[in-house]
């Protein structure tokens, strides 16, 4: 899509600090971090949200979710993490591609604010 602000950071047109990346997968580091790790997993194919994904999306999203503990591990996370998808505006929900926060790197209390 291209108005897309992950579209174009995974088309390499925005500098990213990028993670992972494979055929379907992107992750980078968030610029506005939650923790001291948090890295952005998004897929390639543009989706607007959780509430947009559909039959079609089953084989990308398993491989979205396969990827997380790699990614993980790449991003220095040792010892657990949380991995959050906001969905809508009252989920906060700020850019309109479907993408997972992976937080890490210290304790995550619960519930989280």
């Amino acid at each position: 899509m291209a108005d897309c602000l992950f579209c174009k950071i995974i088309e390499g047109e925005i500098p990213s600090s990028k993670v992972y990346e494979d055929k379907d997968v992107y992750a980078f580091r968030d610029i506005e971090p939650q923790a001291p790790v948090h890295v952005l997993i998004v897929p390639k194919k543009h989706i607007e949200s959780l509430d947009d994904c559909s039959e079609e999306d089953i084989e990308l999203l398993g491989r979205v979710m396969t990827k997380v503990q790699e990614i993980a591990k790449l991003a220095g996370i040792t010892n657990g993490y949380r991995l959050v998808s906001n969905c809508g505006e009252d989920g906060f929900q700020t850019v309109n591609h479907l993408h997972f926060h992976l937080l890490g790197g210290r304790p995550l209390l619960w519930p989280p604010g």
